[in-house]
């Protein structure tokens, strides 16, 4: 019997040293929480200020009736011979479902894509998604780590224009870009986008309702190279701003997978206590038992 309290004795213990690790990690989490997702905030209003540009230059092309002519915008025809997933994962785990969610959705894709005879490249971001490929022996034509963890402009784009490059020779017909988003802070979103070519519908109703004032534009006749060179820009920061969505959907989703593991722990420390109390209540009980049943035999 007191080899089993003790036993259980050390299981508490060893419940409650885990607790403090994982609260200490929900405290660290919320507090990159509030960082991350002051950054994503920042940069949406730059990417609305794109889109906005991006509106008034598309109609002063559509009113003056040579359509919206640039690569970026090229619309293949038929079904796509090749198919480029840029896909987004976390560097670290002990976030519950978010990276299992991203990657069923790539696995998802590439079976919807191979049943139409489509050849499909995969360019990964972050560790996780880098290892599942890589552990069920599935090619990757480029991938990067710790840049899903901290979010770099620089490095971003010079990873999505490799595969821009690929679209604009005509190497590849389609590029989608997939990674579990921010929705709030107590849930995320799996989002898919294609990136190229652009579609002028998804980039222009996020400014339906937008204000802004005319620009004006030196020399006359310029919109078409203007729009071209947004283009790349909004390439370049759509691939950024989803790495920042990204990263805030992570620490949103660590920091409940904490606050569960530690409510958890809390749960089995009490389960435990209480069945130590019992085990306790036993052997005590027992001696008494054995005390009175020495003291009867001596009488």
């Amino acid at each position: 019997m007191g080899n089993n309290l003790k036993e259980i004795r050390t299981q508490i213990q060893s419940v409650k040293s885990t607790q403090k690790i994982t609260k200490a990690m929900k405290l660290v989490s919320t507090s990159k929480l509030k960082r991350a997702d002051e950054m994503a905030r920042r940069s949406r209003l730059y990417a609305d200020k794109i889109v906005a540009v991006f509106q008034e230059i598309h109609d002063r092309l559509q009113e003056q009736g040579g359509g919206v002519d640039i690569p970026f915008f090229a619309q293949r025809e038929g079904e796509p011979k090749r198919v480029d997933i840029v896909f987004i994962t976390a560097d670290k785990g002990l976030c519950g479902g978010f990276n299992s969610t991203t990657i069923k959705e790539i696995m998802r894709l590439i079976g919807v894509y191979k049943a139409k005879n489509t050849k499909v490249c995969l360019h990964a971001i972050g560790k996780k998604g880098i290892s599942f490929f890589d552990f069920n022996g599935m090619s990757l034509a480029s991938r990067i780590e710790e840049l899903s963890s901290v979010p770099d402009y620089q490095k971003s784009s010079k990873f999505i224009n490799e595969v821009v490059a690929d679209f604009l020779e005509g190497t590849t017909d389609r590029v989608i870009l997939v990674h579990n988003g921010f929705k709030n802070m107590i849930s995320q979103q799996l989002k898919t986008q294609q990136l190229l070519p652009i579609e002028s519908s998804s980039v222009l109703r996020d400014a339906a309702t937008t204000v802004h004032a005319p620009i004006e534009i030196e020399p006359s006749g310029g919109e078409t190279e203007i729009l071209n060179q947004l283009a790349v820009k909004y390439v370049e920061f759509s691939m950024y701003f989803a790495l920042v969505d990204s990263l805030v959907a992570e620490h949103s989703a660590r920091m409940q997978a904490m606050d569960s593991a530690t409510n958890n722990a809390g749960e089995l420390v009490r389960n435990r206590t209480i069945a130590y109390n019992k085990a306790r209540q036993g052997a005590i009980t027992t001696e008494l038992v054995e005390i009175n049943t020495g003291v009867e035999s001596m009488k």
